[in-house]
């Protein structure tokens, strides 16, 4: 094929065109560059012109003079050059070229893309040389590019770069090295990009990337990537220009291969938990973990998880025997792949555990208590036994769960704690007993607001008690004014005079005493409430979160299919952006993020708890100028905070980049990778990750 390529004197110069080393003299700067072919000077309109110290000539012009057949894919915007068994194809503003011979194609990098001048495509003049077999050279005297079509060449690389850890025309069929031998590092050079580009369309997405250029970088494929394409290895400096690279062509062929790890077949589990995970040769949206009993059907499958987190199994009495096990690939268009079955034996021993005491605790409030067990069962008994006395008490009684147990003064002692639970076949079983000391000073917890909560509407009185109180009374106190009324009520309705801070207590009395709860201070709001609004309709949201997305994936590296995603999931469809409760000032807050921002904050609602009832409290969120504010408050949340380091390892991959925000703590959300991938897959958003070289 090489021998082919030198013979190919005349071939269409529609190549980048590389400028000839050192071809600026000043003293012609201002003079036109000429060109001569075979000893002819060819007039050109536009001219000839110099970018980045390399001379671009015009492509139709040396086509027409070397014969050979120029066509234009405005779809694609590509150049195809031809003549007899040879085919050249570039793209307006890509570094790819590729060179066909005899039906086999290879591929080389450019340092200056083909571009458009007035309606025109130019290309570097030493692309005719290399691609082509023709003679070129540059005469700085008469500061002319000389084309000999009798001269022979040989392609040689632009770049002293070569992709070393995966051969041209190498099938792919699972996890890949890729590491790069570089000849000599450019000056600058910062950051290395592999790139997987779609053959027809030279667009494709970053596979790996980092700051070492001598690493190796492991790259697993995804099923989305099977075909022919393009492996590309790119160097940049830290603002982003490209230095040197390599391309090659590929095959990938996935042969999907799913191990379960943490347990091997034959083994017999008498363990309590079993840590489970998945080895996986391609990277998968999201794995399932499949248990199976083959002797009593029994089935189980796990939600979606992390393929990178381990899942812990728990074996129970039931499933005592023959256990099979597998994980289950699934990647972003919901298609499964199924791992091989591990078979284990089951061998775990019953167990019946009181939980939420210690041993030797003393309990003067309220304590919960509870269960862990390692079978079915139909009855659950708390009980108290007094150790003076062995008289047993049960407390509680239910098929299952927990008991908020608050002792009383009946209680005071040392006491003794198990719970007692039945079997689905009426067996009993007990736990082990735990000795507590029980104070049992009487007390009443208040339960009707919590501290800093803002009311707005009605809301019930009540306490919680540890005694049957004789009488409950609720004092409500103005703070500014010190004017107190007394509530006997069950519920209280606020008035509109009643806007303002205030306090509230309960007092019961018990035994001729008066208990008291401490006062919690709260606000009464009686005017407007402001609810969340929509930043834009909400089918115009996805264009114009994506805009802001790609724009700024631009700068970062952030995946826009993530970025646009979040947006989505965060917002209800730009529907939902918080506003001041009480003005009403829109916050442009697209994140939901704390704090204040670049125009202050404004007042929202979150989530509390007070003596086991939750409440809605103030909390103030970022507002913003304008969305595009908000949209790089978040984006530098991500790439400054410690936390997200493992994160912006991969936030170049939606997928990957979805799992490690949930991983660093993002959202609490168990399902919230799932759901922006979801959204991903569904709306076809990784098309604005695209990207050439």
């Amino acid at each position: 094929m090489l021998k082919k390529l030198l013979n190919w004197k005349i071939i269409i110069v529609l190549l980048v065109i590389i400028t000839i080393v050192n071809i600026t003299p000043d003293a012609y700067a201002q003079d036109p560059i000429k060109l001569v072919i075979d000893g002819r000077k060819i007039e050109t309109d536009p001219e000839i012109y110099i970018k980045n110290d390399r001379t671009l000539v015009p492509l139709r012009v040396i086509a027409e003079e070397l014969d050979a057949v120029v066509t234009w894919d405005n779809s694609t915007r590509t150049v195809h050059i031809s003549k007899e068994d040879m085919h050249v194809a570039l793209s307006i503003d890509s570094r790819l070229v590729e060179y066909t011979i005899d039906n086999e194609t290879i591929y080389n990098l450019i340092d200056v893309a083909p571009t458009i001048k007035e309606d025109r495509t130019f290309v570097p003049i030493r692309l005719v040389s290399n691609a082509l077999g023709v003679g070129i050279r540059w005469d700085n005297d008469k500061r002319s590019v000389v084309i000999n079509s009798s001269e022979e060449s040989k392609i040689e690389p632009f770049f002293d770069a070569e992709i070393s850890s995966v051969k041209s025309g190498q099938t792919i069929k699972g996890t890949t090295d890729l590491r790069i031998a570089l000849g000599t590092v450019p000056q600058g050079a910062a950051e290395i990009k592999y790139l997987l580009l779609n053959k027809d369309t030279k667009k494709g997405f970053i596979i790996a990337k980092g700051s070492d250029l001598n690493s190796a970088y492991k790259w697993m494929p995804s099923m989305e990537d099977n075909g022919e394409r393009i492996l590309v290895a790119a160097v940049y400096d830290k603002t982003g220009n490209f230095l040197t690279g390599d391309s090659i062509p590929v095959k990938v062929s996935i042969s999907p291969e799913i191990k379960l790890t943490g347990l091997t077949d034959g083994e017999t589990v008498t363990a309590g938990s079993v840590p489970l995970g998945a080895k996986l040769n391609f990277s998968a949206a999201y794995v399932k973990y499949e248990i199976i009993n083959p002797d009593t059907n029994a089935y189980y499958i796990s939600s979606g998880l992390d393929p990178l987190d381990k899942f812990t199994m728990v074996p129970v009495m039931e499933d005592n025997g023959n256990m099979w096990l597998r994980v289950i690939a699934y990647d972003t268009a919901g298609k499964a792949y199924n791992g091989e079955y591990v078979k284990v034996w089951v061998a775990v021993n019953r167990y019946v555990n009181l939980g939420g005491v210690t041993s030797g605790q003393t309990i003067d409030g309220s304590v919960i208590l509870k269960t862990s067990r390692n079978f079915n069962v139909s009855e659950t008994e708390y009980v108290v036994v007094d150790t003076s006395t062995g008289a047993e008490t049960v407390l509680y009684k239910s098929g299952y769960g927990n008991y908020s147990w608050f002792p009383g003064p009946e209680m005071a002692g040392s006491k003794e704690l198990y719970v007692r639970v039945k079997d689905t076949a009426g067996n009993t079983y007990r736990s082990a007993a735990v000795k507590v000391n029980v104070v049992g000073t009487p007390k009443i917890l208040l339960q009707s607001v919590g501290p800093a909560q803002v009311v707005t509407e009605a809301f019930k009185l009540g306490i919680k008690s540890n005694i049957t109180p004789d009488s409950v009374k609720y004092i409500l106190t103005n703070t500014k004014t010190g004017v107190s009324k007394t509530l006997t009520e069950q519920l209280y309705t606020p008035a509109l005079e009643d806007k303002g801070s205030w306090s509230l207590r309960a007092e019961a009395v018990y035994g001729g005493k008066t208990l008291k709860t401490e006062d919690v201070k709260f606000t009464i709001y009686t005017g407007k409430i402001y609810t969340a609004l929509p930043v834009i309709a909400k089918d115009q949201f996805m264009d114009f979160a994506s805009k802001l997305a790609v724009d700024t994936q631009k700068k970062t590296g952030m995946s826009a299919a993530l970025q646009t995603a979040q947006a989505i999931l965060e917002t209800g469809w730009g529907q939902s952006v918080p506003v001041d409760k009480y003005t009403g000032q829109f916050s442009n807050n697209l994140f939901g993020i704390k704090g204040k921002g670049s125009a202050g904050s404004v007042t929202s609602n979150t989530w509390e708890e007070y003596n086991g009832v939750s409440f809605r409290i103030d909390d103030d969120f970022r507002a913003y100028n304008n969305v595009s504010e908000s949209w790089d408050d978040h984006n530098d949340l991500l790439l400054t905070r410690e936390r997200y380091a493992p994160f912006r390892a991969v936030m170049f991959d939606s997928t990957q980049g979805a799992w490690a925000l949930r991983r660093c703590g993002y959202a609490t959300d168990s399902q919230y990778s799932i759901k922006l991938i979801d959204i991903i897959s569904r709306y076809d958003l990784k098309k604005l990750d695209s990207l050439g070289i």
